[in-house]
């Protein structure tokens, strides 16, 4: 008997819960669902996961609840090609972004990304305000444009910047060009709300967050 309850306590514990990526050391934690509206097999995940293709995962979430936690999800192994960060919340639907996620990792504690992802926020001189955007000698690092193709008016952004409508171009953006290191697009002010990340290149069309961009902000 002794030997029997052990092996039906495992038993019971392996069918009530989903397949699960665990590190108690991290806060964070997201569950993938296979189908829209949270449906079909799920995995629960709270460390960063490089590569889903072992788990079987690969290419197949179409919604997603993230309880804790800002969650960076790319579309590539390795946190490569094109990446979104979600924090807590439920989204039904991933528009623009279903059945392509193949990497995924937490980047921040809930707070839309500050946790870890670099430096620190306290010094509003690093905010852009009093000329950190605007032209010069080899070209700023972001390059936001109204229209996409790179057409429109245009604002040249050097440092992080909490809200877009200091520079009079808050949901405005349609395309941009990403100079040097990665940066985080947000649809809300002071980095909230839906993000992206975007790493070094010419993005002609922001899609779903075309005309949404509210924050901008170097993430690496």
């Amino acid at each position: 008997m002794k030997k029997i309850l052990p092996r039906l306590l495992n038993a019971a514990l392996a069918l009530a819960a989903p397949v699960v990526f665990a590190a108690a050391a991290h806060a964070g934690e997201i569950t993938l669902y296979t189908h829209a509206n949270f449906g079909g097999p799920a995995i629960t995940v709270r460390e960063q996961v490089p590569d889903l293709s072992p788990a079987g995962f690969n290419d197949r979430t179409s919604s997603v609840r993230v309880r804790s936690g800002s969650w960076e999800l790319c579309e590539h192994a390795n946190f490569g090609g094109h990446c979104i960060v979600l924090g807590p919340g439920e989204y039904r639907v991933l528009d623009g972004f279903n059945d392509v996620l193949s990497s995924l990792r937490e980047v921040g504690d809930g707070d839309g990304g500050r946790g870890d992802r670099g430096h620190d926020r306290r010094d509003d001189r690093r905010e852009g305000y009093g000329g950190g955007y605007g032209r010069g000698r080899h070209g700023a690092p972001v390059v936001l444009f109204s229209q996409p193709g790179f057409n429109g008016s245009e604002v040249e952004l050097r440092d992080d910047m909490r809200k877009l409508e200091n520079v009079d171009f808050n949901d405005q953006a349609g395309s941009v060009i990403i100079r040097e290191g990665d940066w985080q697009l947000c649809d809300d002010a002071n980095f909230r709300g839906k993000c992206i990340v975007l790493s070094p290149g010419r993005y002609d069309n922001l899609r779903d967050m075309g005309d949404r961009i509210s924050s901008v902000r170097r993430v690496r």
